[in-house]
């Protein structure tokens, strides 16, 4: 009974009211104050990467600011690239789905970005497409015919795919397509051949019961 009184009282309309205006209250603190950032450690530097610092910033506009003064800039107008392929960073939503600890370049007015000595631009761990197909046609024999046709698959610059097609040279070619024309022609003998077979009993049989229908009459004398 008492259960059944607690399940009758939280179904009450006051109840049910209250319940509605603290989730709407909830509801609303969210949308007009949402979570703050936290904060997150990165790493600035130069244009020739002759200075480096560690910064910590909750926002694009925190990080900017930071990094203007750590590295002591002068220009009013500077830019901020990924250090390793030197993709801008223009907007808030790109900058907040970068990696803690991320690297960027502060360019001033003027500067470029600039690809570091001894590392090779085939790693690029920001950039990552679905995938990368590449064709190559090439010729082992210079009497091949057509010549082979190499394809190869990049899925997400980590796993490789490759396949060849070999062509044969044209009397090779040839050849093939001899055989294939000669096993359609035995085909078609065969289906001939059937065909006929079907026919020829068909048309026997027919003429059997006729026979069998129209008796011959014997002649008057």
């Amino acid at each position: 009974m008492e259960y059944a009184r607690e399940y009758a009282s939280a179904l009450s309309p006051r109840s049910l009211m209250r319940s509605v205006s603290s989730v709407g209250s909830s509801i609303s603190r969210r949308v007009l104050f949402p979570a703050e950032a936290p904060l997150r450690p990165f790493r600035v530097c130069t244009h020739n990467r002759s200075s480096r610092k560690g910064v910590v910033a909750r926002t694009l506009d925190d990080l900017f600011t930071k990094a203007w003064h750590a590295l002591s800039l002068t220009s009013e107008v500077v830019t901020l690239v990924l250090e390793e392929d030197g993709t801008v960073v223009e907007n808030e939503e790109f900058f907040q789905s970068l990696e803690t600890n991320t690297q960027f370049m502060v360019l001033e007015e003027g500067q470029r970005w600039t690809q570091a000595k001894g590392v090779s631009g085939v790693r690029r761990s920001n950039k990552k497409g679905v995938a990368k197909v590449t064709f190559d046609l090439y010729k082992l024999n210079p009497k091949d015919f057509i010549g082979c046709l190499s394809i190869k698959a990049t899925f997400y610059e980590m796993y490789t795919m490759s396949y060849d097609i070999k062509c044969m040279g044209a009397k090779h070619v040839l050849k093939k397509m001899l055989r294939c024309i000669s096993y359609a022609a035995q085909v078609a003998g065969q289906f001939l051949l059937y065909g006929s077979t079907y026919v020829l009993q068909y048309t026997g049989e027919g003429e059997e019961a006729g026979s069998f229908r129209n008796p011959r009459h014997p002649a008057d004398d």
